[in-house]
């Protein structure tokens, strides 16, 4: 299950990563916002955020203007790594090298077309595993 969630500048690119999800039969759930009308951006991150955290969701897209608050917001909480990502190239690698479980992405920087292809990568790219990974994400787990 992919948890979704956006701000009055993700609504539009929202909608059109529905539209991928749907067509490829993914199941998601919509957190909102629900309308290009001014929202506050960390509400929607917490909402995604504790999908993830509670098992609700397997992973996350989440979008703003930019995707960098959205994301700041979403990083302050615990067990969340989210990517915010402009390219297929990095979207894989956080996958693959950060075991990121929300991806972001702008909805003033990146069109559509290029914005699927990078949920796509997202989607459908595993963790490696390799130890010095692991141990990376590790690192950036603990408290101390």
């Amino acid at each position: 299950m992919i948890a979704l969630g956006c701000d009055h500048g993700g609504y539009e690119l929202k909608q059109e990563i529905i539209k991928y999800l749907e067509e490829k039969k993914i199941p998601y759930k919509d957190f909102g916002c629900d309308s290009t009308q001014s929202v506050d951006y960390p509400i929607y991150a917490r909402k995604v955020g504790r999908a993830i955290q509670s098992g609700e969701c397997e992973k996350g897209i989440l979008i703003c203007g930019t995707g960098i608050g959205i994301s700041i917001a979403a990083n302050k909480m615990k067990g969340i790594r989210a990517a915010l990502c402009t390219d297929c190239f990095s979207a894989e690698a956080t996958r693959q090298h950060n075991d990121a479980n929300i991806l972001a992405l702008g909805g003033r920087v990146v069109g559509p077309g290029l914005a699927v292809k990078i949920v796509d990568t997202f989607l459908h790219t595993e963790f490696s595993h390799d130890e010095r990974h692991q141990r990376r994400i590790n690192l950036i787990e603990s408290d101390e």
